[in-house]
């Protein structure tokens, strides 16, 4: 056991917390719409399920075509705030360190869409360091389908059985099983107060990220 050849990681909710910069995008839709703002604590949970989930939990009592309208406001209105609120969770900048000091590569896979996650690579210092992205709307198919992992392991060339994928949510691990890549579990991330993480059937996990420096915490085996 120990390190895995490659590490791959969702974005928000593993690495980044950007529960906050999506507060702010909210609240100004709020706002605009003459509502009083929402707190973080009500918003946090919805942030990995995307942004009609977090639309939906900001604007429950609008009909959901409507809603769905407000996808392009929200993404803009969260460009704007990139960066300005949230950052790496505590413990990532460790655990990316111990990755690199090992010689492991590291890339990002997210159902984010890529131009936003690009963005947000050179305001937190990943540019060089991350050695792949993949975005949702990089391919036809996005998480719980395997093809960004299987897409960004052949990047990396590395097999995906050699490959660990890091996740806070049932998507990710999904994915992960389906492209017979060994997953991790973060159980630092966002979660609705009904889910099970330990029914998504991940192959370890892990209550913070520090903990992943330590090569016998992965999955995977080199």
């Amino acid at each position: 056991m120990g390190f895995p050849r490659a590490a791959l990681f969702d974005l928000d909710g593993t690495l980044l917390d950007s529960a906050p910069d999506l507060l702010a995008a909210i609240n100004a839709m709020r706002a605009e719409r003459g509502r009083e703002p929402i707190l973080l604590a009500d918003l946090r949970p919805h942030v990995s399920r995307g942004g009609r989930a977090m639309i939906g939990a900001a604007f429950g009592d609008v009909d959901a075509t409507e809603r769905d309208a407000w996808i392009p406001e929200l993404l803009s209105r969260y460009e704007a705030e990139l960066g300005c609120h949230g950052g790496p969770f505590e413990g990532i900048e460790d655990m990316l360190r111990a990755l690199e000091s090992a010689g492991v590569p590291w890339g990002i896979v997210t159902n984010k869409p890529v131009g936003l996650a690009r963005l947000l690579m050179p305001i937190v210092g990943w540019e060089s360091r991350c050695k792949v992205l993949l975005g949702g709307d990089s391919l036809p198919r996005r998480k719980p389908d395997p093809d960004q992992l299987l897409a960004a392991a052949a990047q990396l060339g590395v097999d995906p059985r050699a490959c660990a994928y890091v996740g806070d949510d049932e998507r990710d691990i999904v994915a992960a099983r389906a492209a017979g890549m060994p997953s991790v579990v973060a159980l630092w991330g966002y979660r609705l107060s009904g889910d099970d993480p330990f029914a998504w059937q991940g192959d370890v996990l892990v209550d913070e990220a520090r903990a992943l420096c330590d090569p016998g915490a992965w999955p995977g085996a080199r």
